[in-house]
């Protein structure tokens, strides 16, 4: 199975705004970027966008490991918080509908397909692969403004 290191980073003007997601994916010496973003959106959906399109756009099963200063997904997949909220009908500990469900969801199917390992990063702490996802979420917002 590939091993695949994935960056990811999200950026909102606003909040709600203009956003942006950025990953960088790396196989060996090969380094993939890509970007994108949207004109309405909040921040923590950028930062989803940012992973589901990473695992989205690999073409195999891959042991992924994604580096995201996001503590709302990491904590999500290391605490288990989406196994809580299907179980309970996609409601959280408040008995009120999830937030981003459509986002989580895909995201769900796509980790699943992959062996996903996560790693919590903290964001602007001078980590080259940290900050270039975040110039990317950046720049794709402005395309947005």
């Amino acid at each position: 199975m590939k091993k695949i290191t994935i960056y990811t980073d999200g950026a909102c003007s606003g909040n709600p705004g203009p956003g942006g997601w950025g990953a960088i994916l790396m196989y060996g010496e090969h380094i993939k970027e890509i970007s994108g973003g949207e004109a309405d959106t909040t921040n923590n959906r950028m930062e989803m966008m940012a992973v589901i399109q990473a695992l989205d756009s690999l073409k195999e099963t891959c042991e992924a490991h994604i580096y995201t200063d996001s503590a709302y997904i990491y904590n999500c997949f290391q605490q288990k918080w989406h196994v809580n909220w299907e179980n309970n009908g996609w409601k959280n500990s408040k008995k009120q509908p999830v937030e981003n469900k459509d986002l989580w969801q895909q995201m769900i199917q796509l980790v699943e397909k992959h062996n996903v390992i996560w790693h919590k990063v903290k964001g602007h702490s001078n980590d080259k692969w940290n900050e270039r996802a975040d110039t990317l979420a950046v720049n794709a917002a402005q395309l947005y403004k």
